[in-house]
């Protein structure tokens, strides 16, 4: 019988890296074994092994030294020492699972696969899809950056027949999630094979030369266990998105022992860290004359579940799109709606406005910019408090939204804020308002400012939405400027995308992409990196941040830890603090009037019939109020475009490529209004 043997590496979710093992490749058993070490093998002392029956082996085009095998509800990852090395690994493998899925002559099926495990490998299944999406999406780039007409025509055929495979692919799943919904039974695992048993183990006789597979010849091979197995703490090779209440697999049995199956230590510290923030609610300041709204200030903590009961729904909609297409003209079911304005999602920026006006009180221009970071980094977790993945309405073109807060701590003069764009505000309030300023494409402009500190930030977003297979990524287009006048300084920031995971089982929320904040004047900046999950190991939410000071290469800041969580920071001087602990911070509500008295294309009061529905379960009710707005918006569109008239926005315009304000601070202090009452507001 052959044998392979060599070194390669294993990746562990315990030590949380790459670790050395030699491995036995026994082709006529079908079984991958790996020790600590040589001499380990020798002596016969398995670590662990891998069953080649039904496995499937993966490679990564963007790595040349790594490749997985996918068995019993397991991927295992591996680690060759460069390319040439895993081309000899990946071959052999392929050989031992083609002969022990052709040469089988008794089936015995193996089990049943639960919902939870289907669940599993459509998640993982995700995961290798978006790492072809990436592919293609590197395919294209390389396609563009090409100069040879003939390499570039052969590059486009391999992108129509990848973008074909993924459709092909994106269908297939869609299909077997429906499906699931009408067996009556539990799923059967399509992958039966024999189950092959030989005598015992007997390893002493294994040569070979340490660096390279070599293969020698064995008189007997070792028992196939019932599935793959470690015998280590390292147990668990589970890389997809483990599901929160997945039961846990049957028992196993490795011999005459039954073992119950072990978590490993990722899972153990999701579930221990989702534990605990289930029992922390999230503190709220509130004001003694807050107004409380019973259709908008109850949080929707509604988990959408598994979007399989609304099967038809989805495979409907996904049927209409392609991979990459922009979504921004496809209508999405009601009921995966937030209860609330895209206008109003914007202004939890400032769910911390303390953070955000302390930036003036920083006596130097580097405190000033780590302050700005630290509000920043603050900004974005009440926002998303949850991994609820649902979306804001799409606001409508003249859509707005105004509100105020009080700051913690400072002292309330009770005079109004003249000009303001919130007539309801004070000089010591923190004012905002939001305007859907273009509907193709979608861009909402928002404003806030304090009148005491004579601070604002001026900025604008477009939301440009793009079908990626099973997740949906949502880009943020535009910047902010913050304006600290007194100071003469102005940041320019920008913002990170958003995306959908695993939309076709039960979604969830992550950001992503990296973002700049910049002073022309002072030369200061700062970059932030929000992480997108990785394939295998690492964590969620998870974001880092480095701030320089000018013309340094050398951060004096850097910042790491989940922006729904705490963020750590080490400066160059030695010196490490907790940066922000979101879990620790209370929220401080933002005033809003009441819905009565605000005007017709104020967010809270043109929602409002949608909101009381979907509060209440009356999906279609809410469906239909939703498409009203939508079909006015439409008509008022088409009369406009007879007419001849171009939209008017009411508190923003246009400024080369960028949205501002009409009116801001700045403006009025050069120009301060002759009348001293101050009865301007922002058009509603």
């Amino acid at each position: 019988m052959a044998v392979v043997e060599g070194p390669l590496s294993k990746w562990t979710n315990v030590m949380k890296g790459w670790q050395y093992r030699w491995f036995v490749l026994d082709e006529a058993a079908g079984l991958l074994s790996y020790f600590t070490s040589k001499e380990k093998m020798m002596r016969g002392t398995r670590r662990g092994c891998v069953r080649l029956v039904g496995a499937v082996i993966g490679i990564d085009d963007e790595d040349d030294s790594t490749f997985t095998i996918t068995v019993d509800q397991k991927t295992f990852h591996f680690q060759a020492r460069d390319a040439e090395e895993r081309e000899k690994w990946v071959n052999a493998l392929e050989i031992t699972i083609m002969r022990h899925s052709t040469s089988s002559k008794r089936v015995e099926p193996r089990g049943t696969v639960t919902a939870a495990d289907f669940d599993r490998k459509l998640a993982e299944t995700d995961s290798y899809l978006q790492i072809m999406l990436e592919q293609v999406q590197a395919l294209e780039t390389r396609i563009e950056a090409c100069e040879d007409l003939a390499a570039k025509e052969k590059y486009n055929v391999i992108k129509v027949t990848a973008e074909a495979m993924i459709e092909a692919i994106k269908h297939s799943i869609v299909m077997l999630q429906i499906s699931k919904e009408s067996l009556n039974g539990p799923v059967m695992n399509g992958s039966v094979h024999e189950a092959i048993l030989t005598s015992g183990a007997d390893f002493n006789h294994f040569g070979g030369t340490d660096g390279d597979p070599s293969t020698s010849v064995s008189p007997v091979s070792p028992r196939v266990p019932e599935t793959s197995y470690s015998s280590s703490e390292e147990e668990d090779f589970f890389d997809a998105e483990e599901f929160k209440n997945a039961p846990h697999s049957p028992l196993r049995q490795h011999g005459s022992a039954l073992e119950n199956p072990v978590k490993s230590k990722e899972e153990e510290e999701t579930e221990a860290s989702t534990e605990g923030s289930e029992g922390i609610c999230q503190q709220v300041i509130t004001a003694e004359d807050d107004y409380y709204d019973e259709l908008y200030d109850e949080q929707d903590k509604e988990d959408l579940g598994s979007l399989e009961k609304h099967g038809s729904i989805i495979a409907h909609l996904l049927s209409q799109v392609r991979i990459g297409m922009d979504l921004t003209k496809v209508v999405l079911p009601t009921f995966i709606l937030e209860r609330r304005s895209l206008l109003e999602m914007y202004a939890d920026f400032f769910a911390h406005p303390d953070l955000f006006v302390r930036i003036v009180d920083m006596k130097t221009p580097q405190d000033r910019m780590i302050q700005l970071v630290r509000w920043y980094l603050s900004a974005f977790h009440a926002a998303r408090n949850s991994d609820i993945a649902k979306k804001a309405y799409n606001p409508i073109l003249g859509e707005t939204f105004v509100c105020h807060w009080k700051i913690p701590g400072m002292d309330d003069s009770g005079e109004k804020a003249v000009d303001g764009p919130c007539e309801e505000a004070t000089r010591e309030n923190l004012s905002f308002v939001a305007e859907q300023v273009s509907h193709h494409p979608p861009i909402s402009a928002f404003y806030a400012e304090h009148q005491t500190k004579r601070i604002t930030l001026d900025g604008y977003i477009w939301t440009k939405s793009k079908f990626l297979g099973l997740s949906i990524g949502v880009h943020m287009i535009g910047q902010g400027v913050v304006s600290v006048i007194d100071h003469d300084e102005e940041y320019v920031i920008t913002f990170p995308n958003g995306y959908g995971r695993s939309i076709l089982t039960t979604p969830w929320v992550e950001m992503g992409g990296k973002v700049s904040m910049s002073c022309a004047k002072t030369g200061y900046n700062a970059t932030v990196t929000f992480h997108t999950k990785p394939f295998y190991g690492g964590k969620k939410h998870r974001v880092t941040s480095e701030i320089f000071a000018p013309n340094e290469k050398k951060p004096i800041v850097t910042i790491d830890g989940e922006w729904n969580g705490v963020m750590y920071a080490k400066y160059a001087t030695g010196m490490n603090e907790v940066f922000v602990d979101t879990k620790k911070m209370p929220v401080v509500k933002k005033l809003v009037k009441p819905r009565e008295k605000q005007a017709e294309f104020e967010s809270r009061r043109l929602w409002q019939e949608v909101t009381h529905n979907l509060k209440i379960n009356e999906v279609d009710k809410a469906t239909d109020h939703k498409q009203r707005l939508e079909q006015r918006q439409r008509e008022e569109a088409r009369d406009r475009k007879e007419r001849g008239v171009a939209w008017e926005t009411k508190n923003f315009h246009e400024v080369g490529e960028h949205w501002v304000y009409d009116r801001p601070l700045q403006k009025r202090l050069r120009n301060p209004s002759p009348v001293s009452s101050g009865s301007h507001t922002p058009s509603s």
